[in-house]
Formats: structure tokens, sequence, C-alpha cells
């Protein structure tokens, strides 16, 4: 395509100056537009140098043979010079083996496993659960305490905390258990969510998740935006007013978790449930709240109808489904 524009402007403004507003090399055009050769091919002949069909026998034999099979051809060369020896370059050597397909890697090499994109889906509470640890810093430099949050994707509801001097599977595996129990998870009925942590691949939490019948899946690795609702809350929690740059103790750390995870699951109104707060969607109370706010506006708006330009107003739609990667066309998150 680009060639042929060539050819269209060449004759208005020249071969060269063309070329350079196509970005087409001229000798690309110059060989498009020389005539074929008329004459045949004929094979290329052996060079004078190059090692007779005995020669190439021979060093093919050395290569082949139970001393050097398993050396590379530096390796067999080294070796023949130290014993007065030389039969060919290496280069000449790589190009024998290359001739019979045998110079292909023999190492095993790292292949990295291939991991699907998780697309997940949760039509209403306890169904797909996410949970992260995030590290909150201690009142001295390099010390840390660990936070584990546990989170109902379809209505953020946090169902289960704690916070810990350490990252361990045995912390993850009892407070997964206690969460399961509390609400009262059937076999079958909840996916588990999570990146690809040690805690979270362990076995202590794999074989506590196959015993109740709870789906585990994972995040691709390096890939934050496959569990994006763990990331999304603790955001909200590390920018709240009144964090502390520092906690002075674990009690302090649990202490403030204390009030912000009730703040968060019974009084934060969250843009992304319609501005319930978790708890309300998470036990079923969000239909009759919206029935409420939607009687409020009611009479706001008979009270005033000139102020709502677009008619009568109505509160934020309810979730229906929410997504975690929904496939190309499929189904969006629904807010």
């Amino acid at each position: 395509m680009m060639e042929q524009a060539v050819e269209e402007l060449t004759p208005l403004v020249g071969t060269r100056p063309a070329c350079k507003a196509m970005g087409v090399a001229p000798a690309t055009i110059y060989r498009r537009r020389r005539p074929p050769d008329p004459r045949p091919s004929r094979p290329r002949p052996p060079a004078a140098r190059a090692l007779s069909p005995a020669e190439r026998e021979d060093v093919k034999d050395v290569l082949h043979s139970d001393r050097f099979v398993d050396s590379s051809p530096a390796q067999v060369y080294a070796t023949l010079l130290d014993e007065g020896r030389y039969l060919a370059s290496q280069r000449t050597m790589y190009r024998i083996l290359g001739a019979e397909g045998e110079t292909e890697e023999r190492r095993d090499q790292l292949v990295h496993p291939s991991y699907s994109k998780p697309e997940l889906l949760a039509k209403g509470p306890n169904e797909l659960w996410s949970w992260d640890i995030t590290k909150l810093l201690g009142p001295e430099k390099w010390t840390y305490y660990y936070l584990y949050v546990l989170l109902d994707v379809f209505s953020r509801f946090v169902v289960g905390w704690t916070i810990q001097y350490r990252e361990a599977a045995s912390v993850a595996q009892q407070l997964l258990a206690q969460a399961i129990e509390q609400q009262r998870i059937r076999p079958g009925q909840l996916t588990v969510h999570a990146d690809r942590g040690p805690s979270m691949t362990s076995k202590p939490v794999a074989f506590l998740l196959a015993d109740l019948g709870v789906t585990k899946t994972h995040s691709r690795p390096y890939t934050s935006s496959d569990n994006p609702y763990s990331e999304a809350q603790f955001k909200t929690l590390k920018y709240r007013p009144g964090f502390p740059d520092r906690f002075n103790s674990i009690v302090h750390s649990r202490t403030f978790g204390r009030g912000f995870f009730d703040w968060y699951n019974h009084e934060h109104r969250h843009s992304g449930i319609g501005l319930m707060t978790p708890a309300t969607v998470h036990y079923g109370l969000a239909e009759a709240v919206r029935e409420d706010r939607a009687r409020v506006l009611a009479a706001a708006y008979a009270a005033n109808p000139e102020r709502f330009v677009k008619g009568l107003p109505e509160p934020p739609r309810l979730p229906t489904a929410v997504w975690i990667n929904p496939p190309t066309g499929g189904e969006e998150e629904a807010h």
C-alpha cells in the first residue's frame, strides 16, 4: 500500500521525496522496479576452503561420539586443541550440527505457566469473597503489623478481619474458618478469591476451603486489577481521616480497626452499591431502604416540581450482579 502511494507521488515530486514523505526506503522502490532476472538460478559452488564431505563426516562422528555427545562445540573444540588436534572451528561445528537439526537447547528451560484471567460473578451476598493482607506501619522503622481483611464482593461487607504481628497461613486459616462459620456458608455456596501471596496459596488454607466445600481462585501474578475490591477497601482505610502515619502498638492498631470497620460496615454509604451501607445490602435491607428514599424524593418533587428539571428523581439503583473481570461483551457490574 505504501509502495503504491510512492509510485503515485513520484511523477509529482520525484522518487526520493516521495519515499521520505511516505516513510519508505528508496531501495525498496528501486528493487520493485528492477525487472526480474531471466537467467535460471545456479547452485552456489562450495567455497575452496570448505571442508570436504569426508572431513565433515569426521567432525560429525566426533561430535556424535560417546565422549562428546553431551558436550557443546566449544567444549569439544577446546578439548581437542588441548590434545593437539584441530578438526574445524566452533562455528563450523555448529553449522554441521545445525544441518542435522541438532542445535536445540538441551537443558531444561524455565517455562512460566499460563495463568487464565479470573472471571467471577456474584449475584448476591456470600457468593464471592475476596481477601488480602496489607502492612500497617509500626512504631519504629522496619516494624509492621499485618491486617487481614475478608470482603464480600457483592455487598462490600467486611465479614472478617484481624491484625497480627506477622503474615502466616495459620492466621488466615483461623480467620477464614471463623468467618465461614459466622456467615453460615453451605458447601458449594461460596468462592473465595485472593492474590498469590504465600498465605493465600498455602496448603492449610487450601485444605480448609476444600474440606468446607468452598471454591478458591487466585489473581494472575502482578495483576492488581484481578482483586480490585480488596485493593479499593484498603485505599478507603488508609485515606480515612484519623488514619495515623504509624501505630504506637498492636493494641493501637486493633482499636483503630474496630472503629473503622464498624463505620465501614454500618455507616459508610458506598457508591458501588447504590449509596447503601454494606450491612444494609449484605443482610437484605436495601430494597426497603430504597423505597423509603423514593418516597422522600417523591414528596420533595411534589412540593417543588420546578426544581427537578429532569422530572421525578429516583434513588441510585441497587447492584444486581458484580463481576471480577467481566467477559468481553458480557454483563457489566450493575450499580
